[in-house]
This record gives C-alpha cells, sequence and structure tokens, in this order.
C-alpha cells in the first residue's frame, strides 16, 4: 500500500488526467464519428469519398505518429499555441473518431432500408431521416461494440504518457526518478489494477444501457 498511499499526488494527477482524456475525447470522437459515419453512407458521391479518405487514412496511421503530429507538428504550424493536454485530445479523439464511424456505418446497414425510404417518402430530407429514424436504432444494435471501442480509447490514453502528459502511465517513471516509496513493479500492479476497475465500471453501464433500450423496444 506505500506505492499508492506515498504517491497520492501522483495518482491524483495522473487519474484526473486519464479521465479528462478518456471523456474529453470520447465526446469528441463521439460526434465526429456520427459525422463521418453519416458521410459513408451519404447519398453524394463527395460526402462518401471525403468520408472514406478520412476512415483510411486515420485509422491505418499508428497512434503514435498521430500523437507525433499533434504534439510536434502542430506548434510547426504558426497555429495558437495549445496545452500538450489538448493537443493529447484532439489526437485521441481524432484517431477514435474513425473506429466510432465504422461501428456506426455496421449499426446503419442494420436497419431496414424501407424504414429510410418511408421517411424520405414523407418529406424527410436526408439529415432528419439520419437523426430521427435511422441512428437511434443504429445505436441499440452496436452497443456492444461501441463499448468495446470506448474501452480500447480508455486504454489508449497511455500512450500519451510518452509525449509529456501526466497520466497513470507515467506515475511508475516518476516514481523511478524522483526515490518514491513502492518499487515499479508495485507501481505497474496498481496502473493495472486501476484500469481493470475502469473498464469493469464501462462494462456495467453497457448492461445498463442495453437493458434499457430492450425494454424500449
Amino acid at each position: 500500500m506505500d506505492a499508492l498511499i506515498g504517491n497520492l499526488d501522483l495518482w491524483s494527477e495522473g487519474l484526473s488526467n486519464t479521465l479528462i482524456l478518456f471523456f474529453a475525447g470520447g465526446v469528441i470522437a463521439l460526434v465526429l464519428g456520427l459525422l463521418v459515419g453519416a458521410m459513408r453512407v451519404s447519398p453524394i458521391p463527395v460526402a462518401r469519398a471525403v468520408g472514406t479518405a478520412y476512415v483510411n487514412i486515420i485509422r491505418n496511421t499508428p497512434l503514435t505518429l498521430v500523437f507525433f503530429f499533434f504534439v510536434f507538428g502542430y506548434p510547426k504550424l504558426g497555429l495558437p499555441d495549445l496545452p500538450p493536454l489538448v493537443l493529447a485530445i484532439a489526437a485521441i479523439s481524432i484517431y477514435t473518431a474513425t473506429y466510432v464511424a465504422e461501428v456506426l456505418r455496421a449499426g446503419i446497414s442494420t436497419v431496414p432500408v424501407g424504414q429510410a425510404e418511408a421517411a424520405r417518402a414523407i418529406g424527410l430530407p436526408f439529415g432528419q431521416v439520419m437523426s430521427q429514424v435511422v441512428l437511434p436504432q443504429a445505436f441499440r444494435s452496436v452497443m456492444p461494440p461501441m463499448m468495446s471501442v470506448f474501452i480500447a480509447l480508455l486504454k489508449n490514453t497511455t500512450v500519451a504518457a510518452g509525449f509529456s502528459i501526466a497520466e497513470l502511465a507515467t506515475v511508475r517513471a516518476t516514481v523511478a526518478d524522483n526515490d518514491r516509496p513502492g518499487t515499479m513493479l508495485e507501481i505497474l500492479l496498481w496502473v493495472a489494477a486501476i484500469f481493470v476497475v475502469l473498464v469493469l465500471l464501462l462494462a456495467w453501464v453497457q448492461r445498463i444501457m442495453e437493458r434499457k433500450w430492450r425494454i424500449v423496444r
């Protein structure tokens, strides 16, 4: 317990930054993924092409390289300075949005075509067809894979440790460099335990949402 109690300041900072990365990155990824997923099934060829290019380029790029661009490349562009944590959020959300978009696209394909056609027949534009008819049903069918995407997002926050972001994965290095209580193995075990608890919480939320939406159906 000394590794935990003796480094409470490091654990609190690391956990808070990890949660900030997760929640902020998750919200942005969800919104951006919705837009890209809609573009992927859009009847407009240009929108489909842009959505496809975005997914194929970003998804096939290692997350570490995406972080490299935002942390080291962004400041070279002459744009307004942003804190490293904000740049890390941008990197992880833009990367995760591609997986959100693909999961949603798979969910959209499970909605009967006749429902979208009926909505268009009564005069609803494409945006309203997606937001009021297709996406609500698609979300219900893709809840398990979507939660898997967010679990992966949670674990991907550890990549930020390599770019001077003080999150859970940096606690080990800080303890080792400053002769604090605890061995490296103890710190790693505590980090693993915290991530296991967070993932179990996400799985619990998933079960609640699935149960709720199953009753609504």
